[in-house]
């Protein structure tokens, strides 16, 4: 079976998650939602009373553990965490814990291990898939949006205030883009989609097309 790895990266708000997931349903291809995985790291943390600001407290308490994703649904040592790994502590940590070196590094093996559990065939999205975790993915997708439009996107999802929200935005823009390790950044070969003014299904279109023209 023909490897296919769509890569989809974008900051929060450019509906990554939810555009990959039709992407997958749409071409019968499994879905991994990379973010999930920092953010379970970031309640397991969280639970264990780790200092978020000390990395050797961070690493002890992630590394090792067991993190899974299975039809959406995400685990950590066999429980299910998908709720409260979308709880506002968690937003609001989740880029301070992702960016210390030895968490990404035993989560990206991870995430290489789960999409070759697939026979390398999956839709991926995240921060780092096209540039880090899959630099050989089989096509690459950065999404973007404007400011203004992720806000609102965002806080519609939660029923919060879109200024904040946008604020919020920022600030985790500015540290996914900033870290060390593993940067939000657009990879030299990937397509830079703005969705601010396109539908869901504009989009899924779209990337399904792409993928129809390089499998032809």
């Amino acid at each position: 079976m023909t490897e296919l790895i769509v890569a989809v990266d974008g900051p929060g708000g450019t509906g990554k998650s939810t555009v990959s997931r039709a992407v997958a349903h749409r071409l019968e291809l499994p879905h991994l939602d990379t973010g999930a995985f920092y953010r379970a790291a970031t309640l397991v943390a969280l639970r264990m009373g780790a200092d978020l600001d000390d990395a050797g407290a961070i690493e002890k308490a992630v590394v090792g553990r067991s993190f899974n994703q299975s039809e959406g649904r995400t685990f950590v040592d066999g429980e299910d965490v998908s709720e409260p790994i979308r709880g506002e502590s968690i937003t609001t940590h989740v880029s301070q814990v992702s960016a210390y070196p030895k968490v990404r590094e035993f989560l990206v093996d991870l995430q290489r291990n789960w999409v070759t559990d697939q026979e390398s065939r999956a839709v991926v999205d995240g921060r780092d898939i096209g540039s880090v975790v899959f630099p050989e993915a089989t096509l690459k997708i950065y999404l973007d949006a404007r400011p203004e439009i992720r806000a609102r996107r965002r806080a519609l999802e939660g029923g919060e205030d879109v200024a904040a929200v946008e604020e919020d935005l920022e600030r985790r823009d500015r540290l996914d883009s900033s870290r060390t390790a593993s940067p939000l950044m657009v990879a030299d070969d990937a397509v830079v989609i703005d969705t601010s003014e396109m539908t869901l299904d504009q989009v899924v279109d779209r990337i399904v097309s792409m993928v129809g023209s390089i499998s032809a």
